[in-house]
């Protein structure tokens, strides 16, 4: 129960609010008291001084104190003080309490209001609540009921803010259960769960990031259950025909001639090719590939491929072309790494291209880089494909067949050995006029030559 996190919520918050609600009541009530009793004392300071100025016209028209007792009564239930009054000799000659009358003051008692002086000679003294018997039930009662309204405000804010609270933390962490429900359902392998964006804040970017996350899960999915029919259609075609090749052979149908064995060995090669493919991305998932880096001329290698791959453009009456500056500087890569990612990029064109059509390999230096595209005049590629063309056995095409083009596995080898190098590669491309694909490399002296792992 406790490691709820709207437990938590609710406890941290009913501790501040006590906290803070506490510490405003209890300021709040001492500022009230002090101020009240200070202007208490300033009010009765006023009336002392006229309860003083009473006592002397009374003096004054009895000559002395008798029948003082009713009038200093009188100022008890004015003031709710006790008051008393002693004469020049300091005995008490009127009490408002009516007990200390005849008996003299005591040395214990507070300090007098104000002496009594007639005519400058002094005739008596007066008293305020001489005994100490503090703040009269009026005035109690008047501070109690102040710190009583401050009490129960206090409860009123502390309930309506936990209630506040509670309101709060269902917004907050409902959308975080809804959050925690939908993770669990797609742990069990249910890829369709999205849950509600319901605010911009960062609750709603962590909602929002969850449904990318599913998005994406659910579209590797797909791309792993295409793989997989991928794979066994691209198994299955060679290996049924080198099975039927060896039933007629050993039916007697045809007999072994260099034909059919050219014919079995192609079937071989292609089998050894979608493996070689496989086994490539593997090592490079698992950061096992190797790269031999040195001073490679792009020049020469872009020669050595474009030769390599003229045999199988001539057929088709696609003209492959070279655009690269003499003066091109040389890159820091594994010759053999990039030979295979033009032969990949080349082979891609080349099933693309209709026939007449013209592919041209091009370079270019860009700053610390050097750019090579491989431009064609092909069919080009819709832009809902784009984003996914370097994912392994994505098709845009899902009909192809062999004979249109491969496994789809070569492009995104190509990915993987550019971002190797520490490129990075895209395309760009219009349906109907073409396709160019970009990749870079590093200039030879920008990293550090030898072998490398990725």
């Amino acid at each position: 129960m406790l490691h709820s996190l709207r437990l938590r919520l609710l406890l941290m918050m009913i501790i501040v609010i006590v906290i803070a609600v506490g510490t405003v009541a209890l300021f709040a009530s001492r500022t009230t008291t002090t101020e009240f009793q200070r202007y208490t004392e300033h009010g009765g300071m006023l009336r002392h001084r006229r309860f003083e100025a009473m006592l002397v016209m009374y003096y004054d028209q009895n000559q002395g104190w008798d029948g003082v007792q009713s009038l200093v009564e009188q100022m008890g239930q004015i003031s709710g003080e006790r008051i008393v009054l002693t004469d020049e000799k300091q005995r008490v000659v009127a009490d408002s309490g009516q007990k200390l009358v005849g008996q003299v003051a005591g040395r214990n008692w507070a300090s007098p209001v104000a002496p009594i002086v007639y005519r400058g000679v002094p005739v008596g003294t007066l008293y305020a609540d001489p005994l100490g018997q503090g703040i009269d039930p009026q005035r109690k009662s008047f501070l109690e009921s102040v710190n009583r309204a401050l009490l129960i405000a206090a409860l009123i804010a502390g309930l309506a803010a936990v209630l506040f609270t509670l309101a709060l933390s269902r917004r907050i962490v409902g959308p975080i259960e809804a959050l925690t429900a939908a993770a669990r359902k797609m742990e069990k392998g249910d890829l369709t769960q999205r849950v509600e964006v319901q605010s911009g804040d960062e609750v709603g970017e962590l909602a929002q990031a969850f449904n990318s996350m599913a998005d994406g899960l659910a579209r590797l999915e797909q791309l792993r259950r295409n793989m997989v029919t991928d794979v066994a259609h691209e198994l299955r075609t060679p290996l049924s025909n080198i099975r039927g090749y060896l039933e007629a052979l050993q039916d007697g149908v045809v007999t072994l001639s260099p034909e059919l064995i050219d014919s079995v060995h192609e079937e071989v090669m292609l089998l050894n090719r979608l493996v070689d493919d496989l086994q490539e991305l593997a090592l490079a998932d698992a950061g096992q590939l190797k790269l031999v880096r040195r001073p490679v001329a792009l020049t020469e290698l872009v020669g050595q491929v474009v030769s390599l791959l003229q045999s199988q453009a001539t057929p088709k009456g696609i003209t492959i072309k070279t655009d690269l500056p003499p003066d091109l500087p040389t890159v820091d890569a594994d010759p053999s790494r990039v030979g295979q990612i033009i032969r990949n990029l080349l082979t891609n064109a080349l099933t693309y291209t209709p026939p007449g059509g013209e592919i041209t390999v091009l370079a270019r230096d860009a700053g610390s880089e050097i750019e090579v595209s491989v431009r064609d005049t092909g069919v080009g590629i819709a832009p809902e494909h784009l984003p996914y063309v370097f994912e392994r056995f994505y098709r845009a095409d899902r009909s192809r067949t062999r004979t249109t083009g491969g496994a789809g596995l070569g492009l995104a080898i190509v990915k993987q050995l550019v971002e190797a190098h520490g490129g990075h590669v895209w395309v760009e491309s219009t349906v109907g006029k073409g396709s160019t694909f970009t990749f870079t490399l590093p200039k030879a002296g920008s990293s550090a030559n030898g072998a490398q792992s990725i």
